[in-house]
């Protein structure tokens, strides 16, 4: 899945910056992995989810769009406590419509939903964001937001895969130029503890086909 990130792409994953706390991965010499890697989720919107197009009838052609909007400005802030891993999620809705003449609100439906290691849903939660145009506007502007929440043992890397990401490795080790994240173990166990934190349109399938194919 292609996302629209406000961070770096996932399978980078230990090698993320940001969010950084003690104990995260940070190595200052040797050979191997040299950075840090943040345990808050990696926020984005997924592709053709950040667009939704209403029509005034059953034909999806331009002569017949009503309203567009657009999901853009997605901010995160990430805090934890002794369980958990809080990201608080804002964005802005950009929206416009073709007929001005009247104020007019529009209800779109939007998500937010946690996603661990690529593929695996954890939590999604569907809200709604209400648009309001003024008489005579062709367009508005509202915001949005929700909270993702991850379990901070899951989003914890086990203590054994930290030892081969972190121990140093120098010149004539036998494994002095094997990257770590290349090992099926260590890769997985890493993935796993990878979180991102999504948030898109709530679309219909019609709705998510036009997005994919105009």
């Amino acid at each position: 899945m292609k996302l629209t990130r406000i961070a770096a792409p996932a399978i980078a994953l230990a090698v993320l910056a940001g969010c950084a706390r003690e104990g995260d991965l940070n190595l200052e010499g040797g050979v191997g992995i040299s950075a840090v890697r943040s345990a808050c989720p990696i926020v984005g919107v997924p592709q053709y989810l950040g667009d939704i197009t209403l029509f005034t009838g059953a034909q999806q052609t331009a002569n017949a769009i009503d309203v567009t909007a657009t999901i853009t400005n997605v901010r995160a802030t990430c805090t934890e406590n002794e369980t958990d891993i809080v990201t608080e999620i804002t964005f802005d809705v950009l929206a416009r419509r073709t007929q001005t003449a009247q104020a007019r609100q529009v209800v779109l439906p939007y998500f937010v939903t946690t996603v661990q290691g690529g593929t695996a849903v954890t939590a999604k939660r569907v809200s709604r964001v209400a648009v309001d145009f003024a008489a005579g506007a062709e367009r508005a502007q509202t915001r949005g937001g929700g909270t993702a929440v991850v379990s901070r043992a899951a989003a914890t890397i086990p203590a054994d895969i930290r030892e081969q990401l972190t121990r140093r490795r120098r010149a004539g080790d036998t494994d002095a130029a094997v990257d770590p994240l290349t090992v099926p173990a260590v890769r997985e166990a890493v993935q796993r503890a990878t979180f991102e934190a999504l948030v898109g349109f709530q679309l219909t399938d019609e709705q998510l086909k036009y997005n994919a194919t105009r």
